[in-house]
């Protein structure tokens, strides 16, 4: 034993093992586990527009085809549904382009009361209609869904790789219907990645974007620092949610939001892959 300590102070030394160095590599090992805190993210993705590119092809479609069923007499062209995209959820966007036009069915053109709460009709007649076919209107999305038609936006699969392969926590918070967010995640991502997600959706919170509640909920629930967080985004509204909540936020545009008010985002590109945009990019927008 004697001998083994003596060859290996010949090995490094005696002076590796004087206090002042031995403080130092403490010191040292402190600072990497600082660097390594300081590196902490968790990622909180909208679902429509930002995971795939849904609203045109998938929502407006779904809520048509719901239109036509009912006979309502109107359907949303695209760019209609683009200006109403401006409205945080599918239920609340029925009852503001309704009112709007006075295009409500027989049955709902007196109501007991014109006032809404938090964007949707106090009057039960009412109330219960645009739950319904949003009710329909989710069936049928799910089903587009499933089918494949609609992929995922560039650059989301790597990145959600990236994130799991860091342990980096992961969450949607989105308006839409939790059962069909869930549906694209599982689908198009596969069971092993939609595993390692939290979901926030639809009338989890009782206001929706631009109010911050949703990015709120998920910090609280999954107990995650606000400083921590990058919420990624492509509407003007889901921008001003994230930003009321104290959050960084990435912007990727999508087909009906290129040209709204994106005040306060940390970054704006077009999409992931052609912005380059990994983990290491993520994490300095918490700088």
């Amino acid at each position: 034993e004697t001998m083994k300590a003596a060859l290996l102070l010949l090995a490094v030394g005696a002076d590796a093992f004087h206090p002042s160095i031995l403080k130092s590599r403490q010191l040292s090992r402190h600072a990497a586990s600082v660097r390594l805190a300081a590196e902490k993210i968790a990622i909180l993705f909208d679902c429509d527009g930002v995971l795939a590119d849904t609203e045109r092809d998938g929502h407006r479609v779904s809520f048509n085809k719901v239109f036509k069923k009912r006979g309502l007499g109107f359907e949303w062209d695209v760019n209609e549904y683009g200006r109403l995209c401006e409205v945080g959820g599918g239920k609340e966007r029925m009852t503001f382009y309704m009112n709007k036009n006075d295009c409500w069915p027989e049955d709902c053109k007196s109501p007991t009361t014109e006032e809404l709460n938090k964007g949707l009709p106090v009057d039960e007649t009412r109330l219960a209609l645009v739950k319904s076919l949003h009710a329909k209107k989710t069936e049928l999305f799910q089903k587009l869904i499933e089918s494949g038609v609609v992929p995922l936006r560039p650059g989301i699969l790597s990145l959600v790789d990236e994130a799991i392969a860091a342990e980096a926590p992961l969450a949607v918070c989105s308006t839409s219907n939790e059962n069909a967010v869930r549906t694209l995640v599982k689908v198009l991502m596969g069971g092993e990645r939609y595993d390692k997600f939290e979901f926030f959706c639809g009338d989890v919170v009782p206001r929706k974007k631009p109010a911050p509640d949703v990015y709120n909920l998920a910090a609280e629930t999954m107990k995650l620092p606000k400083s921590e967080c990058v919420v990624i985004e492509d509407s003007g509204i889901g921008c001003k949610a994230a930003k009321a909540a104290e959050m960084a936020c990435l912007v990727t545009t999508s087909t009906y939001t290129v040209e709204e008010d994106f005040t306060g985002a940390n970054r704006i590109v077009p999409d992931l892959t052609s912005a380059g945009v990994g983990l290491a990019d993520l994490r300095a927008l918490l700088d």
